[in-house]
């Protein structure tokens, strides 16, 4: 069914919209007059939970319907052409961070909040009558009246221009979409700068948090912005920059045009906060901040074109933090965790394109898939921006804003720009990979002097071969290999091996697909590892893992190979170890004799790296080693290994009274070792008390993630009791915490049984959320067993239709099912594989 646009028979061109808010109350007075053109009568605006009182158009009450289940309102306008109509209505404050709504916060013993907005994906709807399309642009006249209290402040999307009988009037926005619409108000601190252009920067958020944890976020968007302006070739086009911190924040970020909203993760640095915060924060700015350009300033026509937004500020998150910091080495985090998200759902048959179509409001928030429109998407952008050039991609996106700026375009519109700038046809180039689910393997085999490469789609369980071709670009170091393979099948004759120089596809990771060598290539590789660069280490052993699962290649060769990796020096390759065993730990049960070599393993593999990195930082040393210690002390603690151990208990002791005081790059290891090694209810009690009463976002994940380790029953019940209250876990932090305990053997089915028992609570609560879906995602990366299969099966399936599920659904119960037949065909040769190692290490 083709979705209804309300565009169609009235185009908006100015909002003016007036608030009266009681925060005590929970509710909102509000009139918007609109005006716009009425091209077809009668007219319709969205409106969701607003009690409209009256409408006014040229000086009379006008008629209306109200359609709560389309979220319209109908009007009988009696003219076409350009009109202006009054709307008068009341709303409630919502509690689900949609719309608008309080988050909340203590601070010295006192409960606060403030009260923001949340417009996104079509939530305006339920602050303002409004065509609620991303089309729909506007300029917008905000006024704003609220139970103002001493130290209040409010900001928006542009300047306060001025304050009248306790109104704030805010200057008039450019054109732009409802969605991005937005203000903040209570008691709150920034600290403000300036780029080199003249545009205020400020970060905001509760006082709470020390003013000099906003310092970091403040250097980062300065230096963000003066990055895409001159990167862009676009200037900013707002006077100021204001990014927030809420207490209560469903997403990450939301980049509302000139007033991003945050979660309070998401922005704020402690001056000991370590490198890989620091890097997270600044890669959240950096990503918001490109959306002030591709999302705020050239908009997607429609939600089937989200990737336009959020693939590729994903990118750009890189672009621009490897800038200003380039000796954080973030394009190797990118492969790590894009790259590796990414490859391992697009390998589960079902899984949606990038390009979406998008029928009905309830699928809208399930397009914010993080493996696909974020980290796929990403992926994809950055293959195009080695294919083109920075130089011609540049060019090209300077093409494209200054073309559509203030409009909406789609993804062939961006395709004409970079096709213009560097005379390559983008469009044939890109559209293989948007607008195909998945992506290939391509199988590499040297025989008779002839190197013959073949693709098809890579699936790592059941799936359905569909014939479908992808435009590769090989990145070879021969240059015999053509730049871009276009057919099923490519033969090489005459194809000579160099010695000591081995063959290598998809040079730098950059690439949505993997290789897989035949036994010679492979050998050849492995005989070179040690002259390899990092990324390319990391690449070989992503790739076999993947391989593997999909039992193209035997375990009992990769686990051979991960012989290879012992002692990695490099943060990049001992990630891929890192991941490896992770994905392993699925065939090892608990107490089993390969559960005693899988530990023994993992010392063996990192021990080395232990010797030189310890538990202290050292000065001078390099943001890789400051990563890697953390990585290598990990493994070492779930190996048991007993001078780890020992020390991080010690590191406890020092700390006992303060456990936020350890040095925060150990601090989670030293907290997950003390629930190991001291479970007891007394110890849980402190933890949790702890977890209620910090405002230090990290470290209440990590108590959360420390807690989940527990093997006591009372423990688990006490967390899940805790649930449902959002005085001791707040409704944004729901989805860590199933996360933590689904993952757990001993916790998996007691959170599971309280999900069920409350679905119909987490709904209500989190429906309509963008990362409601998660609960369903989280259980479809777990579950392994034949048992839990059918449980899921049982309790899902029935659920499809509800709120746009069914795609998700889907997936999860493949992946499920996948898994299950992996483990069961496969557990036996892992587990002799992995004694073997052992013992051979």
């Amino acid at each position: 069914m083709a979705v209804k646009h309300l565009i169609e028979n009235f185009i908006p061109e100015n909002y003016e919209v007036f608030l009266d808010i009681d925060r005590k109350a929970k509710t909102i007075k509000g009139k918007t007059v609109i005006t716009g053109e009425a091209k077809n009568l009668p007219v319709a605006f969205h409106a969701k939970d607003l009690e409209i009182n009256k409408i006014t158009f040229l000086g009379t009450d006008t008629s209306f319907t109200l359609n709560s289940a389309a979220e319209e309102v109908l009007v009988n306008l009696t003219e076409k052409g350009i009109v202006s109509l009054s709307i008068e209505y009341e709303a409630k404050l919502t509690d689900n961070m949609m719309g608008i709504y309080p988050s909340y916060y203590e601070i010295n013993g006192e409960k606060r909040q403030l009260v923001s907005t949340q417009f996104e994906s079509h939530f305006a709807r339920q602050a303002f009558p409004c065509i609620d399309e991303p089309e729909a642009k506007a300029t917008f006249d905000l006024s704003i009246k609220f139970d103002e209290e001493a130290n209040d402040i409010i900001v928006s999307n542009m300047p306060e221009i001025e304050q009248k009988d306790g109104i704030h009037f805010f200057k008039r926005t450019v054109k732009m979409s409802s969605y991005l619409l937005a203000f903040a108000f209570g008691d709150m601190q920034a600290v403000k700068g300036k780029t080199k252009t003249g545009v205020e920067v400020g970060i905001f958020s509760t006082k709470v948090h020390a003013p000099e944890s906003l310092e970091f976020a403040k250097d980062i968007a300065i230096k963000a912005i003066e990055f895409y302006e001159d990167y862009f070739g676009v200037a900013y086009p707002l006077p100021h920059s204001w990014h927030i911190a809420l207490p209560d924040f469903s997403a990450g970020a939301m980049e509302n045009w000139g007033c991003i909203t945050y979660r309070e993760a998401c922005l704020i640095a402690e001056p000991h906060a370590t490198q890989s915060t620091k890097q997270y924060v600044a890669t959240v700015v950096a990503h918001e901040l490109a959306h002030q350009w591709f999302g705020d300033l050239v908009t997607m026509k429609w939600w089937d074109d989200l990737w336009l937004n959020e693939s590729f500020a994903n990118m750009m998150e890189y672009v621009a933090v490897d800038a200003i910091h380039p000796e954080w080495n973030l394009w190797s985090q990118f492969s790590a965790v894009e790259a590796n998200l990414a490859l391992n759902r697009d390998a589960i048959d079902g899984v949606q394109s990038v390009h979406v179509e998008v029928n009905e409001p309830e699928e809208i928030n399930t397009l914010f898939d993080p493996a696909i429109v974020y980290a796929k998407g990403a992926r994809l952008m950055v293959m195009l921006r080695f294919w083109l050039g920075d130089k011609n991609f540049s060019k090209g996106l300077n093409d494209y804003f200054d073309t559509h700026k203030y409009g909406n375009t789609q993804g062939k519109d961006l395709w004409a720009a970079l096709s213009e700038a560097s005379g390559r046809d983008v469009a044939v180039f890109m559209n293989s990979w948007l607008e195909q689910p998945g992506y290939p393997v391509l199988t590499v085999n040297y025989y008779d002097g002839k190197l013959v490469l073949s693709q098809e789609q890579f699936f790592t369980g059941e799936g359905e071969e569909k014939g479908r071709i992808w435009q590769i670009p090989l990145r070879s170091n021969y240059d015999a290999l053509p730049e871009v393979m276009t057919a099923e099948r490519l033969e090489i004759p005459n194809f000579k091996l160099e010695e000591g120089k081995p063959l290598l596809i998809n040079q730098e990771n950059t690439a949505h697909y993997i290789v897989n060598y035949d036994a010679t290539l492979l050998d050849a590789i492995l005989t070179n590892l040690d002259s390899q660069d990092d990324l390319t280490k990391f690449q070989l052993l992503q790739d076999l893992k993947l391989l593997t699962k999909a039992q193209r290649v035997e375990y009992s060769t990769l686990i051979e190979i991960l012989g290879y990796y012992s002692g990695e020096k490099s943060y990049t390759v001992s990630n891929a170890v890192n991941q490896l065993l992770a994905d392993l730990a699925i065939f090892i049960e608990e107490g089993a004799e390969a559960d005693v070599a899988f530990k023994s393993l993992r010392n063996k593999l990192f021990v080395k790296e232990y010797a030189r990195l310890g538990w202290t930082q050292i000065k001078g040393e390099s943001a890789d080693d400051e990563a890697l210690r953390t990585l290598v002390l990990s493994n070492l603690i779930i190996g048991e290994n007993k001078d780890a151990v020992e020390k991080a208990k010690k590191l406890y002791l020092e700390f006992e009274s303060d456990t936020s005081k350890i040095p925060a790059d150990v601090r989670p290891i030293v907290l997950i070792n003390e629930i190991k090694v001291s479970d007891s209810v007394e110890l849980a009690d402190k933890f949790f008390a702890d977890y209620k009463s910090s405002s230090e976002s990290f470290y209440k994940r990590e108590l959360g993630a420390a807690l989940s380790n527990t093997k006591l029953d009372s423990v688990v019940e006490t967390i899940l009791d805790a649930q449902k209250d959002a005085e001791q876990i707040k409704p944004q932090d729901l989805f860590f915490w199933y996360n933590y305990l689904i993952k757990k053997d001993f916790t998996q089915k007691k959170v599971w049984n309280w999900l069920k028992a409350n679905w119909d609570w987490v709904v209500k609560k989190l429906g309509g959320d963008m990362s409601f879906d998660h609960y369903i995602t989280y259980s479809g990366n777990t579950f392994k067993t034949a048992e839990m299969l059918a449980e899921a099966k049982a309790f899902f399936e029935p659920r499809k239709g509800q709120l746009g599920l069914e795609r998700g659904i889907n997936m999860a119960l493949t992946e499920i099912s996948d898994r299950v037949e992996l483990v069961e065909s496969q557990k036996e040769a892992v587990t002799s594989s992995v004694v073997a190692l052992e013992k051979k290490l």
